[in-house]
């Protein structure tokens, strides 16, 4: 049947949620973020560390920047919560275990993980095998972006656009079109004041330094053969000026020369994000 639901995990997710976890596993103390939930949710096959996009040397400026910026948004998002923000949004959540790590902030929220309908499925199902219930203050999100309109789906499931809200999108805008990425800004610029955007975006190749510029070639290479490219690059200052232009009342780039020097600053070992990916923060 042409329109069966397939359940199954996205490839990008589980590779996020094992860098996440081999952080936890591998690099000194203190951690930047603490999340082996996602690796047991994951539940990879044995020898995972063993995985060429594991290696701890070669990929660790990979593995650097999916836990600075998942400390960056939750950050972000206590600073929000103190004042007052009761809505969280995630656009492409993957396995984010958020709600499963964090209670204490969960209980003044309601979160909504938004995906696409197979992998979010078996996130589904891999929470009910592991005994992680799933909190009332947790809304999963089913879209198929292909054919639904993110937004009306996301307002059925209980979202209120008149509240301000954190919206997080992480990992994703590189895998949209230049089109797709100014409407979805252009849509979240209508939410209430007082909302704040925090979403990643992918550097043009020729702004990396040429240390990295091998391992971004591999990573595009992989994406491609999985059948998910990488389409979109911005400079810092065009996607500052597409938010402004879509209706943000204030945007700016957070680099990864600020994540080091927020999260990194003091170790002794060298870990050190990507430069490939950055952060964009817009505020209604």
């Amino acid at each position: 049947m042409p329109n069966e639901l397939t359940i199954a995990p996205d490839n990008t997710a589980i590779r996020v949620a094992l860098w996440r976890a081999l952080h936890t596993q591998i690099d000194a103390a203190p951690h930047v973020f603490d999340d082996e939930i996602g690796l047991r949710i994951a539940q990879p096959e044995e020898g995972w560390r063993h995985r060429p996009d594991m290696d701890p040397q070669t990929t660790s400026p990979m593995r650097a920047g999916m836990v600075s910026r998942a400390r960056f948004v939750e950050d972000l998002l206590a600073e929000q919560i103190a004042r007052g923000v009761d809505q969280y949004v995630l656009l492409g959540a993957g396995l984010d275990t958020f709600a499963q790590r964090r209670p204490e902030l969960l209980a003044r929220l309601t979160v909504f993980e938004v995906d696409q309908p197979g992998p979010q499925a078996w996130k589904r199902q891999r929470l009910t095998e592991l005994g992680l219930d799933l909190p009332d203050r947790l809304r999963l999100v089913p879209v198929d972006f292909e054919v639904d309109s993110w937004w009306e789906r996301l307002i059925a499931a209980g979202f209120d656009p008149s509240r301000p809200a954190v919206v997080a999108s992480t990992g994703v805008s590189m895998y949209l079109t230049r089109e797709s990425n100014t409407a979805t800004l252009r849509q979240l610029s209508t939410l209430a004041p007082g909302s704040t955007l925090a979403m990643t975006f992918m550097l043009p190749l020729e702004l990396v330094g040429s240390g990295e510029q091998q391992m971004r070639r591999f990573a595009e290479q992989g994406a491609r053969a999985s059948g998910t490219p990488f389409i979109s690059f911005f400079r810092p200052d065009e996607i500052v000026s597409l938010a402004e232009q879509a209706g943000f009342a204030d945007a700016e780039h957070i680099s990864s020369e600020e994540l080091t020097r927020r999260y990194f600053a003091d170790r002794g070992d060298g870990l050190r994000p990507a430069e490939s990916e950055q952060i964009l923060v817009a505020t209604c």
